[in-house]
Formats: C-alpha cells, structure tokens, sequence
C-alpha cells in the first residue's frame, strides 16, 4: 500500500537520470512521484507508467506547483531528487544569443533553487529528508564553445554545500551526483558514441572505465543518496565519470 512505503519526489523524470532514478527507487521500496511536464499528456504518462508500479504523475509547470502536488499525495517525503538537464551545444562566445545562457540557468539552477526552497518549510517539519540533486562535472575539464553549460553546471554544484549547512541543523541532508559520460540521447546518442567508430574511439580515449555509464548504475548511486540514514553524509558532491578526466603519462627523456 501507499502508505506504508516513504514517498521520493523525482523531478524532470522522463529524461537524463530521470528513468533511472525512478526504477531504482521503486526497486528500493519507495512510492516515487514522478514529474514531467509532458506528462500532462495522458498518452506520455500511461506509456512512461506501465510495468512502473507504484507511480504517481507530477505534471506541475513551476518548481512550487511540484511541490503542491507531492505534499497533496503524501503527508511526507523521505527524499527530493532533482534531476536537471538541458540541451548543450557548443556556442563560439561573439555568436551566442545571451538568452541562451538565461534558459540555462533557469533550468539548471534557478529550478532546482526554487523547488528545493519551495519544499524546505514542510521538510524541516519532518523527522529527515535526503535531498539529491543531479549535476554534472564537465567544467572539470573545460572546453571551447562550453562556456555557458559549464558556467551554469558550476552555479549548480555551488548550490550544494550552502544548503547543506542551512539544512543541517533540522536533519535534511543535501548531496550531488555530478555525472558525465552517462549514456542517454540527449548528450550521448547512441548514434554517435555507440555505433561509429569515432564515437566509440573518443569514449575509450576520455573514459579510464573504456565505455559509457549504463544509467542502471546512477540509479544505484541515487537510491544510495535518497535512503542514506546518516545526517553526517550531507554537502558532497560526488562524481561519476568513470574516472574522467585523467592525464596521459608524460614522454621520458628518448621517447
């Protein structure tokens, strides 16, 4: 029954970590609420829904009407997970429009502000909450034309651990899984990183694991975050990339 399994909220669900997020905390034993904006679409809802027990729709457009729903389903939520994507192309800096940049931080660290913000008061009336967020860590190695992705995935991350210290004191712990190499289409299609050579070439040259995240295996690290039982496990932002980035061995004197 509903009620007796903790409930997780999982934000943007259909894309990026979202899916696997949601199976493995299903797998976990929660009740998962999941968002997306398309799943106002009854068609998109019952296709992402089935053979998914336990599932609820959030369909809200803002990170406060998110929150409404979830708390109008259930009285508690023992984890938060947001999980924020939006496209990024490269952009060569005189050509980009700056409204781009402003989409981008709207998606990626204006919405995840807002809905954490927007949760905080009904969190801190509970005994614990794990709150999650989903990053990246691709300003880790910076590249040309990725200056507003980057920028903004940074803002994300800085996020954490001034919340964490807010939240600390009323036993609600924040982390991040800032991932990169994670296989889904909209940053590495198969298309490309699976089915050419190059694609495939340029993975086992960047990635010391040689391939691509399976996105079962951020669904472990999230279940992992969403059911931590320490209060001391909060402001961590945690990478998973395989490895990336990593430098090659210098030449010696002869080679």
């Amino acid at each position: 029954m509903h009620g007796t399994k903790p409930a997780a909220l999982v934000t943007n669900a259909a894309g990026f970590a979202g899916p696997p997020a949601v199976d493995a905390l299903l797998a976990a034993g929660f009740r998962v609420l999941a968002h997306d904006r398309s799943f106002g679409d009854d068609a998109v809802w019952a296709a992402y829904a089935r053979g998914r027990g336990g599932l609820d729709r959030i369909d809200g457009d803002t990170p406060e009407a998110c929150v409404e729903q979830a708390f109008a389903l259930c009285d508690t939520l023992s984890a938060l997970v947001s999980n924020d994507h939006y496209p990024a192309p490269l952009h060569d800096t005189p050509d980009v429009d700056p409204d781009v940049l402003r989409a981008n931080f709207e998606a990626l660290v204006a919405f995840p502000f807002a809905l954490v913000r927007a949760a905080l008061p009904r969190l801190y009336g509970q005994d614990r909450a794990n709150i999650v967020l989903i990053t990246s860590n691709r300003m880790r190695l910076p590249m040309a034309g990725a200056a507003i992705p980057e920028a903004v995935r940074a803002a994300a991350n800085g996020l954490v651990r001034p919340l964490a210290v807010e939240c600390a004191p009323h036993g609600v712990v924040v982390n991040a899984i800032a991932p990169n190499f994670l296989y889904s289409e909209a940053y590495y299609p198969n298309a490309v990183f699976r089915d050419t050579e190059a694609g495939r070439r340029y993975i086992a040259d960047s990635v010391p694991v040689g391939r691509l995240a399976d996105p079962a295996e951020i669904g472990e690290v999230i279940a992992f975050f969403a059911t931590v039982k320490s209060r001391f496990m909060t402001g961590a932002v945690i990478d998973f990339s395989g490895g990336w980035p990593f430098g090659t061995p210098r030449p010696e004197a002869g080679d």
